[in-house]
C-alpha cells in the first residue's frame, strides 16, 4: 500500500527512503526509546534497512516517517498495521526519538494525522494499541487524540527482565470528531 504524505503544522508524515536507515537505527538503538519498545535486542542497519525495502511491498500497513518541521530531520515512525482485518480495524504503532524530540508535541500530532488518515482514508472503523502501564507520557498523549483506555494486560510485556502490565487502548470512528478538534 503506498504511504501517504501527510502535511501538519509541527510534522510531516512522509515515506520512509532507503536513506532513513542510518537514522532509524540511532533511534531504535537508544535505551530511552527502546524501553517503550517491544525490541528484545539492539536493531542492525542491515535490519533497518530489509525493513524500509519491504515496506514498498506491504499490503496490511502503512508505515511512515515522522518529520519535525522546525528543523526537517526524521524523528521517528508511525503507522497503522493489520489494515486486512475484516473488522475494518488497525493496530497503531509509534516511536519517537531520542529523548531530546519528546515534549514537542511531535508524537501527539503525528498520531491524530495518521490516525484521521485511517479514519477518512482508509475506512476504517477501529484503531487500537498497546502501550506499557507505567508510559504515563504516552498514555496522556493517547488520551488527548482520543483514545480510551479499554483493559489492563497484566504481565503482558518483557522490559529488562521483568514482566510489566500493558494497558489496551482504542479510538472509534464515531468517537473520533469530537476528540480530534
Amino acid at each position: 500500500m503506498a504511504p501517504p504524505r501527510i502535511d501538519g503544522d509541527k510534522v510531516l508524515l512522509r515515506p520512509l527512503v532507503h536513506e532513513d536507515a542510518p537514522r532509524l537505527t540511532g533511534i531504535l538503538n537508544d535505551e530511552a526509546v527502546r524501553r517503550n519498545l517491544r525490541l528484545e535486542r539492539p536493531v542492525s542497519l542491515a535490519a533497518e534497512q530489509e525493513f524500509i525495502a519491504a515496506l514498498a511491498r506491504a499490503t496490511d500497513e502503512v508505515v511512515v516517517g515522522i518529520v519535525a518541521r522546525p528543523h526537517g530531520r526524521l524523528v521517528g515512525v508511525t503507522g497503522l498495521h493489520h489494515l486486512g482485518d475484516p473488522a475494518r480495524q488497525s493496530e497503531f504503532g509509534i516511536f519517537l526519538g531520542g529523548p531530546e524530540e519528546w515534549g514537542k508535541g511531535y508524537g501527539q500530532e503525528a498520531t491524530r494525522l495518521i490516525v484521521g488518515y485511517g479514519f477518512e482514508a482508509l475506512g476504517l472503523n477501529r484503531v487500537w494499541l498497546h502501550v506499557h502501564a507505567d508510559n504515563a507520557r504516552g498514555i496522556h498523549a493517547y488520551e488527548k487524540v482520543g483514545f480510551r483506555s479499554e483493559g489492563l494486560l497484566r504481565q503482558a510485556a518483557l522490559r529488562d527482565g521483568r514482566f510489566v502490565d500493558v494497558v489496551s487502548m482504542a479510538v472509534l470512528r464515531e468517537d473520533w470528531r469530537p476528540a480530534s478538534r
